[in-house]
């Protein structure tokens, strides 16, 4: 695998005239596509000697293990008052936006500190679920960098940037960012400005650049590779006489 920085840089970046490149990358980006769904992302299976104690915790999580020191049928005569209690409404939320995406514990933390959860309830809740595997900041982001890398082309900057804000760990980032190489980069730029091109047919040549690069640039791909593949785009265009 070639090394390269997470800012997509690497040493054939050549770099184009332009002053505005940094102007284009900062433009709005189209809207995002949903989250990888929670059924994409791998359960990990529990260690030897665990089995016992994340099968307690799997209970747990699905409210079928009455809370500590509650009988079941007082945890039943109990009814509405439950609804109070802030660890099963925390176990609530969180199951309940698992179900639609994989979110990471950050953004599980972010959602019940909304909802004015005690943090040490949060703690124990996240705690909980991490044990069973419904929560895993790895997996998650191996997922999200697979999924929108293959659909919308994204540098690794962009996908570093994107993990960074969903709160998950800097050497997990790393982690699933590796997953993505400067080939991988370089193919995914081909295959987006391939995608582009015949749209930008009769326009001027140096309008056919500007937006093809700068669509780059939204993407999180360097100055240098952006104009590179433009470029390569552009003359391969003009000697196949299309």
């Amino acid at each position: 695998m070639t090394q390269h920085d997470a800012a997509g840089s690497g040493p054939d970046d050549d770099h184009g005239p332009p002053d505005w490149f940094a102007a284009v990358a900062e433009e709005p980006p189209p809207a995002e596509q949903p989250e990888p769904p929670s059924a994409a992302l791998p359960r990990s299976r529990p260690r030897k000697g665990q089995r016992r104690e994340r099968s307690s915790a799997a209970r747990w999580a699905s409210g079928s293990e009455p809370e500590e020191g509650r009988a079941p049928g007082a945890r039943r005569r109990a009814g509405a008052e439950e609804s109070a209690d802030p660890q099963t409404r925390a176990r609530d939320i969180c199951l309940r936006l698992l179900t639609g995406a994989a979110k990471s514990r950050k953004q599980l933390a972010d959602a019940l500190r909304k909802r004015e959860i005690p943090e040490d309830v949060a703690d124990e809740v996240l705690t909980r679920l991490e044990e069973v595997g419904l929560i895993d900041d790895a997996a998650f982001a191996a997922a999200w960098v697979e999924s929108r890398h293959a659909v919308r082309g994204l540098s690794r900057r962009a996908l570093t940037q994107e993990l960074r804000t969903k709160g998950v760990a800097a050497d997990l980032v790393e982690q699933a960012v590796a997953q993505v190489d400067h080939d991988d980069e370089t193919e995914a730029a081909r295959a987006l400005v391939d995608r582009k091109l015949r749209a930008t047919r009769g326009l001027d040549a140096q309008v056919r650049t500007r937006r093809l690069v700068g669509m780059l640039a939204r993407r999180g791909y360097s100055e240098g590779l952006a104009f590179r593949v433009v470029r390569g785009a552009l003359e391969s265009e003009e000697q196949d006489g299309t």
